[in-house]
């Protein structure tokens, strides 16, 4: 950008590996694309981006992806349908340029048209890699909603946009933040929401199981969460101290994570006495098989890129309570599939929580409408359509031509 002159030289010049008729140098019909991300283990990032592979046509396609940590199911889940996927440690600094060097030995082997980054080191990644290296596009995806980045990380993420053909967001909240506070041009951000797979229904007899697994009568009405146990971020500790000012004698609350504030949150449950009420079931590497036991779903986060475990929810038919914030501003319609209610305000989580405790109806007709709305809105085809639409038009655009 003209105000930072001295922008260009955090990212050197290199030699070209691509020459004018890309055509000859990629024989191959398959469009490959090398995927920068930081860790794959459980989060919504990565089960996205497993979603994306799954859902585009592998006979158009090559992927490959490099990390920074991999393990756990999604990871499993992604080298089972044959993507490689490369470890190169963690980041000092986004600047870390022996970790760039790695990034450059994969382009260089595997001659990617499209690099596509999300997380921050990701989007390093693409940016400082898809310059030196030449490819001729570069994605960079916003998947957060970092209302508490630094200013200092902000001007390197507006310099890193100067390289990128277009800023992927999954929520126009996150468009918004983009171009209020960090600067990036409005002309190069595309908005695309995430989509996620309907999962099969539970037989009864899983379901069964299920509620055998955690202890539960048939009769009582669950409150759930899924998520990371951080409490700066999600803030469970609020959704406790909602179900405190609730009142109801079969009332659950079903808590699905893992995390720091663990031991802190099993604190204050012994400290209001609510441990018979509250249900710590820990990391599970399927959490789709626990909203068949739930009713409602709370999402009480502090801020929010996009919000996956809400579709997840809404795809089972559940009424979803969360917190004004981010991108769960575009999942949730307020009295309609749920309740947006403001963050940090247990209060106000607790008058919701107890609407939907005492009408059963509104807890059906709401969660109906959520499904419908997930369904219409948030599906996987949709989500995995639009990305590739960006693929191809940004191929059109640079001239490279894929024969079908």
């Amino acid at each position: 950008m003209s105000k930072h002159p001295t922008s260009k030289s955090l990212i050197p010049q290199s030699p070209n590996l691509y020459s004018p008729n890309l055509q000859s140098l990629f024989p191959n019909p398959l469009i490959r694309i090398l995927h920068c991300i930081e860790t794959i283990a459980s989060g919504g990032v990565e089960q996205t981006l497993l979603t994306l592979i799954r859902g585009l046509d592998k006979k158009k396609f090559h992927h490959r992806i490099i990390c920074t940590w991999k393990g756990g199911p999604v990871a499993e889940a992604l080298e089972a349908e044959g993507i490689g996927l490369i470890p190169i440690g963690s980041f000092k600094h986004p600047l870390q340029w022996s970790k760039h060097k790695q990034v450059l030995k994969v382009i260089r082997e595997f001659k990617p048209h499209i690099i596509h980054g999300a997380i921050f080191e990701g989007m390093s990644m693409a940016a400082i890699g898809g310059k030196l290296g030449k490819v001729p596009i570069t994605i960079l995806e916003e998947t957060s909603d970092p209302q508490n980045r630094s200013k200092k990380a902000n001007f390197l993420l507006r310099l890193m946009s100067n390289q990128a053909d277009v800023i992927q967001a999954i929520s126009s909240n996150v468009g918004r933040y983009l171009i209020e506070k960090t600067g990036v041009k409005e002309d190069k951000i595309r908005v695309i929401l995430n989509g996620l797979s309907l999962s099969e229904k539970k037989e009864e007899s899983e379901l069964d199981q299920i509620q055998e697994y955690l202890a539960l009568l048939k009769n009582e009405l669950v409150i759930g969460f899924v998520g990371r146990l951080f409490d700066d971020h999600k803030r469970v500790s609020d959704l406790i101290k909602a179900v405190k000012l609730t009142k109801s004698d079969t009332l659950k609350v079903l808590i699905i994570g893992d995390g720091p504030d663990k031991k802190s949150l099993m604190a204050l449950v012994n400290q209001f006495g609510l441990m018979d009420q509250v249900i710590f079931a820990g990391y599970q590497s399927h959490n789709q098989d626990f909203y068949s036991v739930m009713d409602v779903l709370v999402v009480p986060s502090s801020r929010e890129g996009f919000g996956l475990v809400a579709v997840e929810a809404m795809l089972h038919g559940l009424p979803v309570i969360a917190t004004k914030v981010g991108g769960l501003q575009d999942i949730v319609l307020d009295q309609e599939t749920g309740y947006l209610v403001p963050p940090f305000s247990p209060e106000s989580l607790a008058e919701k929580i107890q609407l939907l405790i005492d009408q059963p109806e509104l807890r059906q007709e709401m969660g109906e409408k959520g499904r419908q709305r997930a369904l219409a809105h948030f599906s996987a085809e949709r989500y995995c359509r639009e990305v590739e639409n960006l693929y191809l038009e940004l191929l059109r655009k640079k001239g490279i031509e894929i024969r079908e």
